[in-house]
């Protein structure tokens, strides 16, 4: 709801898709630059303390966001540096509370089910905070919309405090953060099972995943609509990912992603060249469905494959670089995409990224084809095999 109501109150302040590219940036560059920090301390730290911090940290940087809004004093630059202040956040939220779902399954050859489900419950909040949040613009102002987010907050805490993890056993600590910033680099370089995902994902990210920052002018302009319109549009985008997750989530073992995730990825191309020039409502979001069902497998797909892969030790480092790849590359996105569509216009720019999507896929399809085990990797499906073992 935040997000929706963040990106509308902006574009009707400004009128400029080049805002809208800034407003995203300032909330997701942060955690491009500090996500690497944020993995190492995942790694060297009790993940669900710094997972605590950070959502209290959240409460409080919403809660300043509500206030602004509620008294009517919120310019622009505020709200920009409240943004700010949530990409940090996030950097050191992310790598913690993905790798503690790790953690959370006893079963490790139930961690795929598990993060799918874990994605699906991110894509029913992206299907019905859109949609609610359009109407409580419309009807209720966008305070209602902040002040909702604050409060959500506390729910979430109460919950975390609520769970009975495993006890906490801390990683003996012999470098310094640079030297482990240092080393996980030097394991990805040595995994490319896990390297090429990350780096397709980068390149997504940068490329077409900001077709989202375009979407308030296609509520208003496109489609001549109200707030109430562009949290449909972000509904049916999160009902297409919803229904992308459950389809994961039934996925028996043994399942080739990196096939799935071919396949997604131009299902999301072919979805966003179809949506990009369309004026039907109706039609578009049938197309809104599709981008949403191809752009849910580029997170939950490649956090699937690193989960099961990467080495208890490194998985907070490696996590990060996933949270770089996803988070951090965005916002650059949404800066290319806010000056390009001001030139080309919205619908040739978002023609283009569907094009960009196709061609990704076919360029990293012959680098994700099952290929054999490195040592390295060898030693990573031995340790996950141990650790089953002694569970049971």
């Amino acid at each position: 709801m935040q997000r929706t109501a963040v990106s509308w109150v902006v574009y009707s302040l400004t009128h400029s898709t080049v805002m809208l590219g800034l407003i995203y940036f300032a909330s997701q560059f942060p955690t491009f630059l500090l996500s690497l920090f944020g993995g190492v301390i995942s790694d060297r730290y009790n993940r669900y303390k710094v997972l605590l911090i950070t959502q209290i940290a959240s409460m409080i940087q919403a809660t300043l966001l509500a206030l602004l809004i509620i008294f009517g004093n919120a310019t622009v630059w505020e709200i920009l540096g409240l943004s700010v202040v949530l990409g940090c956040i996030n950097a050191f939220d992310v790598p913690s509370r993905q790798s503690l779902i790790y953690d959370m399954v006893n079963k490790k050859e139930d961690l795929p089910n598990a993060l799918a489900l874990n994605s699906s419950m991110v894509n029913l909040a992206r299907l019905a905070g859109p949609a609610i949040a359009g109407i409580v613009l419309e009807r209720f102002g966008d305070s209602v919309c902040f002040l909702s987010n604050a409060a959500s907050f506390l729910a979430v805490i109460v919950s975390l405090l609520l769970m009975k993890l495993p006890k906490y056993s801390p990683n003996p600590k012999t470098k310094n953060v640079f030297g482990e910033l240092k080393e996980g680099f030097t394991y990805l370089r040595s995994t490319p099972s896990i390297g090429n995902i990350i780096l397709m994902l980068a390149v997504v990210s940068f490329l077409v995943l900001p077709f989202n920052t375009l979407l308030p002018v296609y509520a208003k302009v496109v489609f001549k609509g109200s707030a109430s319109t562009f949290g449909y549009i972000n509904s049916f985008i999160g009902l297409g990912s919803i229904s992308g997750a459950i389809f994961l989530a039934s996925l028996k073992e043994g399942s080739d992603l990196k096939k799935i995730l071919m396949i997604n990825t131009l299902l999301m191309g072919v979805g966003l060249i179809l949506f990009s020039h369309q004026s039907q409502f109706i039609l578009a979001m049938l197309f809104a469905v599709a981008i949403g069902f191809g752009m849910m497998s580029q997170s939950t797909i490649s956090n699937t494959i690193i989960q099961t892969t990467a080495a208890k030790h490194m998985r907070g480092r490696v996590i990060s670089y996933f949270a770089m790849a996803f988070f951090g590359m965005q916002p650059l996105g949404s800066l290319l995409i806010g000056f390009v569509s001001q030139y080309v216009g919205s619908p040739v720019t978002i023609l283009s990224e569907g094009i960009c999507a196709i061609i990704i896929a076919l360029i990293f399809r012959p680098l994700l084809k099952k290929e054999r085990l490195s040592a390295d990797e060898k030693v990573i499906m031995d340790e996950i095999e141990q650790e089953t073992i002694q569970i049971k």
